[in-house]
């Protein structure tokens, strides 16, 4: 496997103990987005890694996404099109600013 170019991270709520997704996050849906960022992330040829992990701390902007390392927080990321906003802006090489908490 090659080292990602950038790594996302999606916020799925998990807390510690017995690892159930309870958190804003996990109910506002944000792994239901994983299929699709992995295709999209597929479709447009780009190095990324994408991880779910567990609660980021940052409910009140649940859904939460992290691009690593280029340290882009996003906030309600609850849409394909905000997905899609965030993943033309990467290409790009520049944050989707408006999306950004």
């Amino acid at each position: 496997m090659d080292k990602p170019e950038h790594h996302i991270f999606v916020c799925a709520s998990f807390r510690a103990g017995k690892g159930d997704s309870k958190g804003t996050c996990s109910k506002k849906g944000a792994i239901d987005f994983l299929p699709y960022i992995e295709n999209e992330i597929a479709d447009r040829g780009i190095n990324v890694a994408v991880t779910s992990t567990g609660c980021m701390k940052a409910c009140d902007h649940g859904p939460v996404m992290v691009i690593y390392p280029d340290n882009y927080w996003y906030g309600e990321v609850d849409s394909e099109g905000k997905i899609d906003q965030i993943l033309d802006a990467l290409e790009d090489g520049r944050p989707a600013t408006e999306l950004m908490i």
